[in-house]
C-alpha cells in the first residue's frame, strides 16, 4: 500500500550547512525520541551518525550517550 506524502518520512542526507532531501516527506524521526519532526522544524543533526534530533538537548544527549 503506498503511502501518501505526508505520511511518509523523508530520507535526507545530512551535511554539515544544511541536508538534501534522498527520498522526499514532510517529516523524519528523532533518533532519541522518535519524535516526527517536520522538515521546516529541522534543526539539529549529526552529520557523522547521519542523524536528526527534536532539540539540542536530545543531540546532546546521544553524544554523551551512544547507544
Amino acid at each position: 500500500m503506498l503511502m501518501p506524502p505526508a505520511d511518509r518520512p523523508a530520507v535526507l542526507r545530512y551535511e554539515p550547512n544544511g541536508f538534501r532531501a534522498v527520498s522526499p516527506g514532510k517529516f523524519v524521526l528523532c533518533a532519541v525520541s522518535a519524535e516526527r519532526i517536520p522538515l521546516e522544524e529541522l534543526r539539529y543533526w549529526s552529520v557523522e551518525r547521519q542523524e536528526a534530533y527534536a532539540t539540542p538537548e536530545l543531540a546532546t544527549r546521544r553524544l554523551l550517550c551512544p547507544a
